[in-house]
């Protein structure tokens, strides 16, 4: 079975190539800022070979973006037609980020009596129907 490159690793390339060059940085610049040969950015940028994390954060730091940049206006479709649907008691990581979520948990942990936030604790588990689970 022949597959071509994943869609995700074309997207993330195709990002480098358009930071790189709004920067009006060539291959060969920033493979060597990389210690890479351009032929391996070359690579990267078609999607052929998929950028690791440390290189994905050197990427960033040489391009000065952040490195949502590189999954920035990822269309919908590929990103879920990619990665499985989560089970619906799988937490969602991007919601810590969530300024609400910060300010919850400072005001959260600014009460000093232990009783009271388990109280706290066990009121939210409720509302949010973790108490409702029944284990067989």
């Amino acid at each position: 079975m022949v597959r071509g490159p994943n869609p995700i690793d074309v997207h993330v390339g195709s990002r480098v190539r358009l930071r790189r060059t709004l920067l009006g940085m060539s291959q060969e610049k920033l493979a060597q800022a990389l210690d890479l040969t351009f032929q391996q950015v070359q690579k990267y940028e078609r999607g052929l070979n998929r950028i690791g994390s440390s290189n994905l954060y050197k990427i960033s730091q040489v391009l000065d973006v952040p490195i949502e940049f590189f999954f920035d206006d990822m269309s919908e479709d590929l990103a879920t037609k990619l990665i499985p649907p989560k089970p619906e008691d799988t937490f969602d990581m991007r919601q810590v980020g969530k300024r609400e979520t910060v300010r919850f948990v400072r005001g959260f942990y600014a009460i000093k009596d232990s009783q009271t936030r388990h109280q706290i604790f066990e009121l939210m588990k409720r509302l949010g129907g973790e108490g409702e689970k029944t284990s067989n």
